[in-house]
């Protein structure tokens, strides 16, 4: 489909079952339909062969229905001018030179999800673009970060969008600087050890510049023609645009998209923005507007994938708690490998944000972190921001903690104790752009990062990559924290404290079994006891509170201890440690 160039030309193929005339015009032509007329095939089919026709050319089809008669851009182009502007033909050969990146095992991934038009954009006047991007990653690399995850990146209108309103599904975004550019930033991500995931948009395309809305002048009830439903399943929160999942051809054009970006761009995974809207007509648990056509749909892709590049990860963004969402298809599930999980970022989030250490509920981040799909800890994406956790009338942590002070004290300890508990719980840890030097504000379009504070705040910086390090294992006395095990086994409400344990393989050991302790309240404490699983000294790997990480923190006496013989907190062990007021502490055997 689309435009295949070969060695005396080009081929062009489109669908447009409604059409009476189809040509293909462009700068090969001088733009004159009556020159290169495709011809009809089956199905509503069309195509041709242009000699001379080369990459870099611009072109669209010309298409007549009756009286009417319109040109659209290629559904299947993968670069355009801009997205009111002109498809080009796209020369796919590409040197990835000697990529032969090995994806990281789920359990060691730490993602760090960003946006290419502000994450590394010299300035407001011009957005960032992928080789912006591409400067950054001996930074990320630096910090730990082994996945990046990209919002959506393909063709929307203007410069500046989070990238959920796709008018081009197959081109990347030229202000981003096109596809090859994208090539050589998974090129160059591949070298720096650091995998790619994009985000893709399909609950609904558009809704502007959308040339496939009534792509061959064919609709019902006003509605988008033959790439969308023309009824009341069309409706979605961004207009009346959800593609029609139950036609035959548009599942095929949704899982090409898919699959190009697997196989062609050599991204290591997707994540499926807003799958609710998918399954269901209102992104709800209703029966009544269930869409089995949608659910299949997503099926049919993920058995592909599973089938063909079972190292690649499928995320879904379905936020409604659903176990199916990532069972295997085998098992009657849609097969997505891992799904953000709301029941992680809500009451983890709620618990920082509290004006009151009073309304801090330790049950319910327990139950967050005792969190599981399908009996496996790393069914889900854990996550304290993210694009739509800090926008939309919200802001970063810090900002929500103290509005207009973010770099306050009490900013800084509740931020940071969340990011130890997402770095430590368990479930694919992921952090959003700017998190880890305390990024002020809410997320936008048109406010790029501020680099500057990688060096102000150098010291939050580095509480990230200690965090980091410890969550991949680095010095070989954390392995637990990439276990499939978790036991919360300590629960004070009343002094707001929770404690977990972290295991890998069997009942865990030293060098295996990890200990996490977070003190949610404005209160220190010299000897606070908890359970232990197992004799012997507990070493202190990590204490969110050491003056290293910041001038304002009180470097709180939390030194290793001496397990004692005593049931305590369902274990046989205990002992007594430090901690300091907002504090985390991590603790393993050697």
């Amino acid at each position: 489909m689309g435009a295949v160039p070969h060695a005396g030309g080009t081929t062009f193929r489109v669908w447009a079952p409604h059409a009476e005339t189809v040509a293909v015009i462009g700068s090969f032509n001088d733009w004159n339909p009556e020159q290169h007329p495709l011809q009809h095939e089956a199905d509503g089919y069309w195509a041709t062969d242009v000699p001379g026709a080369k990459p870099g050319d611009e072109y669209k089809y010309r298409l007549t229905n009756g009286k009417k008669q319109f040109d659209r851009n290629d559904p299947y182009a993968r670069q355009v001018t801009n997205s009111a502007g002109s498809s080009v033909v796209h020369d796919p050969n590409f040197d990835w030179a000697d990529d032969n990146f090995q994806m990281p095992a789920w359990n060691e991934l730490v993602i760090y999800e960003l946006h290419v038009g502000t994450f590394n954009a010299p300035d407001q006047e011009r957005v960032g673009t992928f080789a912006d991007v591409a400067e950054k990653l001996p930074y990320l690399r630096e910090l730990g970060i082994n996945c990046i995850e990209l919002l959506p990146a393909t063709e929307f209108p203007g410069s500046r969008s989070w990238g959920y309103n796709p008018s081009n599904p197959f081109a990347l975004e030229s202000d981003y600087g096109g596809p090859v550019a994208f090539k050589e930033l998974v090129k160059e991500a591949h070298r720096h050890g650091i995998a790619v995931v994009l985000d893709v948009v399909y609950n609904h395309f558009g809704p502007g510049d959308l040339d496939l809305w009534q792509f061959d002048g064919w609709s019902e009830n006003d509605g988008g023609g033959i790439y969308f439903y023309n009824n009341w399943k069309a409706e979605t929160p961004w207009g009346h645009n959800r593609p029609d999942y139950g036609r035959p051809e548009v599942r095929q054009y949704i899982r090409d998209n898919a699959l190009m970006w697997l196989q062609e761009y050599r991204v290591d995974g997707l994540r499926a923005d807003a799958i609710a809207f998918i399954r269901n007509v209102h992104g709800e648990e209703d029966p009544g507007a269930d869409l089995p056509e949608g659910w299949s749909l997503m099926r049919w892709i993920n058995e592909e994938i599973d089938q063909t590049m079972p190292w690649k990860i499928t995320i879904a963004e379905d936020m409604r708690g659903n176990a199916g969402i990532t069972e295997s298809v085998v098992n009657g599930g849609q097969g997505f490998d891992s799904q953000w999980d709301s029941s992680f970022v809500y009451p983890v989030v709620e618990a920082l944000t509290a004006a009151h250490d009073a309304d801090r509920n330790m049950p319910a981040v327990a139950a967050a972190l005792a969190v599981s799909y399908n009996g496996d800890a790393f069914r889900r994406v854990i996550y304290t921001e993210s694009h739509d956790e800090v926008a939309n009338g919200k802001s970063r942590v810090a900002e929500e903690i103290m509005p207009g002070a973010a770099d306050h004290y009490f900013a800084k300890k509740r931020t940071t104790l969340g990011a130890a508990l997402v770095l430590t719980a368990p479930g694919i840890p992921m952090l959003f752009q700017g998190q880890e030097f305390l990024a002020p504000g809410e997320f936008n379009d048109a406010e790029p990062l501020e680099w500057a504070h990688v060096e102000t705040r150098a010291g939050l910086v580095r509480l990230y990559r200690d965090l980091i390090a410890l969550r991949r294992n680095f010095h070989g006395f954390t392995r637990g924290l990439g276990g499939q095990h978790t036991r919360v086994f300590h629960v004070n409400d009343d002094q707001k404290l929770v404690a977990f344990a972290r295991w890998a393989d069997g009942d865990g050991g030293p060098g295996d079994t990890t200990v996490v302790l977070a003190n949610f309240a404005n209160q220190a404490h010299e000897a606070y006891t908890i359970g232990l699983p197992g004799p012997g000294h507990w070493t202190v790997r990590f204490n969110s509170d050491w003056r290293g990480y910041d001038g304002e923190f009180s470097d709180f006496d939390s030194f290793g201890l001496d397990a004692e013989a005593g049931e305590y907190d369902g274990y046989a062990w205990h002992g007594s440690i430090g901690v300091a007021p907002y504090a985390v502490l991590i603790l393993s055997q050697d």
